[in-house]
C-alpha cells in the first residue's frame, strides 16, 4: 500500500468481550460485492455480517471509506446427518454476492454441505389507509367499510431485510470448499473435495455433475480437490486447483463431462528441496483468475504463483510469503498449522497480490516494481489516521530495532482470509474475530 497508509478497523465482534474469544465469533470468509460498495463476512458461528460503505462527506474528508454494519443475519443452523451419523457445521466456508440486477443485492452462502441464496432489500416506506385492515393489521368488520380510500406510502426508519430465495441441498457428500458464479449470472458451481457441481440459479432440485475424481477405490485416491473459479469473461472455462499443487483448466464446450482438462499447469519439483513435507506444502489452497483473465494466482502453504494461462510448465511469478518457516516446517506439522489454507487477492489492475501469514501479519506483493511488504493487523495500526509500518521478520543472530524474531511468532494468529476492493485500494483482513480495513489515501507506490 502507500507511504500514508490510513487505515480504519470495524471490529467484527461489536458487543462482544474482547478478550474472549468463541469458536463462533472466528471470520471464516470475507467478501466484496463488485462494486465494493457492500462488504459481507462470513463466521464459524453460521452468521453473515454485511458492512455498507459510507458515502463521501465534504464536512469529513475522512469519513469516506467508512465501512458501518448494514445487516446482520443466520445463514446456516447446525445440522445432523442420521443416515451417517454426522454433525454438519454451521460453519460459513464462501460468499459469493451476484452481480446486481435490480434494486436489491442477492449473495450465495454456504456451509460444508447446503449453499443458500440470499436477498437483500431496503424498506424506506409502508403503506397507509388499507380499506380492510386497521391500523393494528387486524381485518376490519365488512359490515362496518363504508366509503373506500387511497392508500398512501408514508416514510420510516430504514429497514434492511433478508430473505432466503433458494436452497439448493443435497448436492455435496464431502465437504464443500468453493462456489464461483459464472460470468452469464445464470449458473454457478461448487466444488467439494472429489467433485465439482453446476447450478442454474433459478433451479434447487438438481445440478449437473461436471467434475469427478472419486476413483472406483478410495484406497487409489492421491489427491482431493482445494478450490475452483470460473473464468471472469468465459464462461465455459473453469479451473480447479488440487493437493498436488497442480491446477487444471477446463473448458466445458469439450464434454459435458470434464474429467479430462484442457490445459495441465505444474512446477516440475526440484529434487534438491525434496522432504517429507514437500507435498503438503506443495498444496494449493486457494486459486483466483486476475480481473483481465489473462493469469492465475495461486497460493500454497510458502509461496503465492502468477501463472499465465497460455504457459502451463512454470509460473511466470514465484513469491516467497514466509520462507523463514522452512525450517520450522516439524513443530508447524506438529500443532496442525502445516494444514492451513491460506487465501490469495489481486488488486483491481492485477498489479499486486495481497495474502496473509502468522502473527496477524499479512503480505503484499508489486508485480511491477518487484518490492513486497509485510504489514500487521492490529489494535495499534487501526486507529483512524494512523500508517501502517512495515514489519520485517528476522532468522538467527543480528536484530534492527524493530524486527522480529521467527522463534517468537505467534502461529494462532493467522490472516487467513483476506479481500480487496474491485477498484479501489482499499482492503479487507479477516484476524480471528476481527475485521480490519485499511485504506490508502495517497495512491504512492509501494514500501
Amino acid at each position: 500500500m502507500g507511504e500514508d497508509t490510513d487505515t480504519r478497523k470495524i471490529n467484527h465482534s461489536f458487543l462482544r468481550d474482547h478478550n474472549y474469544v468463541t469458536e463462533a465469533d472466528i471470520i471464516s470468509t470475507v467478501e466484496f460485492n463488485h462494486t465494493g460498495e457492500l462488504l459481507a463476512t462470513g463466521d464459524k458461528g453460521g452468521r453473515v455480517v454485511i458492512f455498507q460503505r459510507e458515502p463521501e462527506s465534504k464536512n469529513e474528508p475522512y469519513s469516506q471509506g467508512e465501512y458501518n454494519v448494514y445487516s446482520t443475519f443466520q445463514s446456516h443452523e447446525p445440522e445432523f446427518d442420521y443416515l451417517k451419523s454426522l454433525e454438519i457445521e454451521e460453519k460459513i466456508n464462501k460468499i459469493k454476492w451476484l452481480p446486481q440486477q435490480n434494486a436489491a443485492h442477492s449473495l450465495l452462502s454456504t456451509n460444508d454441505k447446503t449453499i443458500k441464496l440470499w436477498k437483500i432489500t431496503e424498506r424506506d416506506k409502508r403503506p397507509e389507509g388499507y380499506n380492510l385492515k386497521d391500523e393494528e393489521g387486524k381485518l376490519k368488520d365488512l359490515s362496518t367499510v363504508t366509503s373506500l380510500q387511497v392508500p398512501v406510502l408514508k416514510p420510516m426508519d430504514l429497514m434492511v431485510e433478508v430473505t432466503p430465495r433458494r436452497i439448493f441441498a443435497n448436492g455435496h457428500t464431502y465437504h464443500v470448499n468453493s462456489i464461483s458464479v459464472n460470468s452469464d449470472c445464470e449458473t454457478y458451481m461448487s466444488a467439494d473435495d472429489l467433485r465439482i457441481n453446476l447450478w442454474h440459479l433459478a433451479i434447487t432440485d438438481r445440478s449437473f455433475n461436471i467434475v469427478d475424481i472419486k476413483p472406483a477405490n478410495m484406497e487409489d485416491l492421491t489427491e482431493v480437490i482445494t478450490a475452483s473459479e470460473f473464468h471472469p469473461h468465459h464462461c465455459n472455462l473453469f479451473v480447479y486447483s488440487s493437493s498436488k499443487g497442480s491446477l487444471r483448466l477446463c473448458d466445458m464446450r469439450a464434454s459435458a463431462l470434464c474429467d479430462k482438462h484442457s490445459k495441465l499447469f505444474e512446477e516440475p519439483e526440484d529434487p534438491s528441496n525434496r522432504s517429507f513435507f514437500s507435498e503438503i506444502i506443495s498444496s494449493v489452497s486457494d486459486v483466483k483468475f486476475s480481473h483481465s483473465g489473462r493469469y492465475m494466482l495461486t497460493r500454497d502453504y510458502l509461496t503465492v504463483k502468477v501463472w499465465d494461462l497460455n504457459m502451463e510448465t512454470k509460473p511466470i511469478e514465484t513469491y516467497q510469503v514466509h520462507d523463514y518457516l522452512r525450517s520450522k516446517l516439524c513443530s508447524l506439522y506438529e500443532n496442525d498449522c502445516i494444514f492451513d489454507k491460506f487465501e490469495c487477492a489481486w488488486n483491481g489492475s492485477d498489479s499486486v497480490i495481497m495474502t496473509g501469514a502468522y502473527n496477524n501479519f499479512f503480505r503484499m506483493f508489486d508485480r511491477n516494481t518487484k518490492r513486497d511488504v509485510t504489514l500487521e493487523a492490529s489494535r495499534e495500526s487501526s486507529k483512524p489516521r494512523a500508517i501502517l509500518k512495515p514489519r520485517r521478520v528476522c532468522v538467527g543472530g543480528k536484530r534492527r530495532k524493530d524486527d522480529i524474531s521467527v522463534d517468537s511468532l505467534d502461529f494462532t494468529k493467522k490472516i487467513l482470509h483476506t479481500a480487496w476492493h474491485p477498484t479501489e485500494n482499499i482492503i479487507a483482513i479477516a484476524a480471528t474475530n476481527n475485521l480490519y480495513i485499511f485504506q490508502d489515501k495517497v495512491n504512492s507506490e509501494m514500501h
